[in-house]
């Protein structure tokens, strides 16, 4: 299982951020299990705003176009916040052989997210999988740091109870609240605030036969 909504396509296949179902349903996540599974106090969403990195970005997160594109978006909101070129799905795919229908069909694993952002920068692109909680950590510590961007790739059933995986931009860790800022681009979940260890439980889930992680660009 990989990434996000489930939706219909032709033949009536459901593919969601990164798998297929044989049916078209929801992804079984409601608004209030979303609002009650994540944390969006006014005060400490304002704080992590004010971070270098989540101000970067404008308080402008572009939604994906459908359910198979979190990835795609994902690099493309990262870009226009680090001051790439390609700021758009369609730009950042533009080339690549991805998701040329218009749907990433099965969705983009976390390799594939990191050749399309190859492809589009002359930063370096690393995928970081099989970490253990403490290089998390390690890792969280610096998602403030204005030359770095992380992309996480997780399971929201971890997260909301249900629903399948996602990738999203991370744009501030509050330190003293262990709390990490994910800009989701899904526009049915909008950004929210975590606990660190509980978004590592969600990263630290398999997809296919490897491990979830973090992309990051720098």
């Amino acid at each position: 299982m990989k990434r996000g909504l489930v939706f219909a396509i032709a033949v009536g296949v459901g593919v969601l951020c990164g798998a297929t179902y044989f049916a078209a349903v929801p992804s079984g996540v409601s608004s209030e299990a979303i609002q009650s599974a994540v944390i969006r106090t006014p005060e400490l969403m304002d704080r992590a705003w004010q971070l270098p990195v989540a101000a970067s970005f404008g308080k402008d997160v572009t939604w994906q176009s459908n359910g198979s594109r979190c990835g795609p978006a994902s690099i493309a909101n990262a870009f226009r916040s680090i001051g790439e070129e390609e700021t758009t799905e369609a730009e950042v795919l533009e080339g690549t052989g991805k998701c040329w229908t218009g749907f990433c069909f099965m969705g983009l694993t976390l390799d594939e997210l990191a050749e399309v952002a190859r492809a589009k920068t002359g930063r370096e692109v690393s995928v970081l999988r099989d970490l253990t909680a403490e290089e998390f950590h390690d890792h969280m510590k610096r998602a403030n740091d204005p030359g770095r961007r992380y992309i996480v790739n997780f399971t929201r059933e971890k997260i909301f109870g249900a629903g399948v995986g996602h990738h999203s931009p991370i744009a501030a860790y509050l330190e003293a609240e262990d709390m990490v800022f994910v800009l989701d681009v899904n526009e049915d979940y909008k950004p929210w605030l975590i606990e660190r260890e509980r978004l590592f439980s969600a990263m630290d889930t398999f997809d296919g036969e490897k491990k979830r992680g973090l992309l990051l660009i720098e």
